[in-house]
């Protein structure tokens, strides 16, 4: 009996999943068919959209939100399409484009065929561009940050009172660089690293 699955992924564990649980379950997924992510779109490296992919037989229907939730990468997501329609013979349903993208209609004539490949392949391209253009605005920023004088990364931790003493001690050859560290509590490497400055 086929089956019909939903997959709702979202990109940071604070982003919420709700939006996508609700079209899900007013297409009719059923609850123990909806498969979800909390990763990154930019590769396929998502253990229930694996989970999902193995469990797909030709007749069943996959349900998505938005072309997106497959991936950001236009060659990625245009193999994961073939992949599901072609190999694994399963529909696909995108909700937000259901009379373009929906793999169930077989009476689609060759012009309606070609304008779904057409539309299929310009959502990848507009996704793969968007995840590009969001890399830029992040490396600007960054850079930005960095010229006001932003700091990033985990604040140093401060030096003990005893390090004075005890670098000039390391420094003399009195005691190791191990012992120093771990007179100060620290790891021999950022004893090493307090050194150098």
């Amino acid at each position: 009996m086929s089956q019909i699955y939903g997959y709702v992924r979202t990109s940071t564990r604070e982003q919420n999943e709700t939006r996508q649980l609700v079209a899900m379950k007013n297409f009719g997924v059923q609850d123990e068919n909806i498969f979800l992510d909390k990763i990154s779109g930019k590769n396929f490296e998502r253990p229930s959209y694996k989970r999902l992919i193995e469990q797909l037989k030709p007749g069943d229907t996959l349900v998505i939100k938005s072309i997106d939730r497959l991936g950001r990468s236009y060659s990625e997501i245009l193999e994961q399409w073939r992949e599901i329609t072609k190999e694994r013979q399963t529909a696909i349903i995108v909700l937000d484009l259901p009379d373009l993208l929906d793999t169930r209609k077989k009476e689609r004539d060759l012009t309606g065929t070609l304008i779904a490949d057409i539309v299929l392949q310009l959502l990848c391209y507009v996704a793969q561009n968007e995840l590009e253009f969001i890399r830029q605005r992040q490396a600007e920023g960054i850079a930005a940050a960095k010229e006001r004088g932003v700091i990033f990364g985990r604040k140093p931790m401060e030096r003990p009172e005893l390090f004075d003493e005890l670098q000039e001690a390391w420094q003399s050859k009195r005691i190791s660089a191990r012992e120093a560290a771990r007179q100060l509590g620290v790891t021999h490497k950022t004893f090493l690293a307090w050194v150098r400055g």
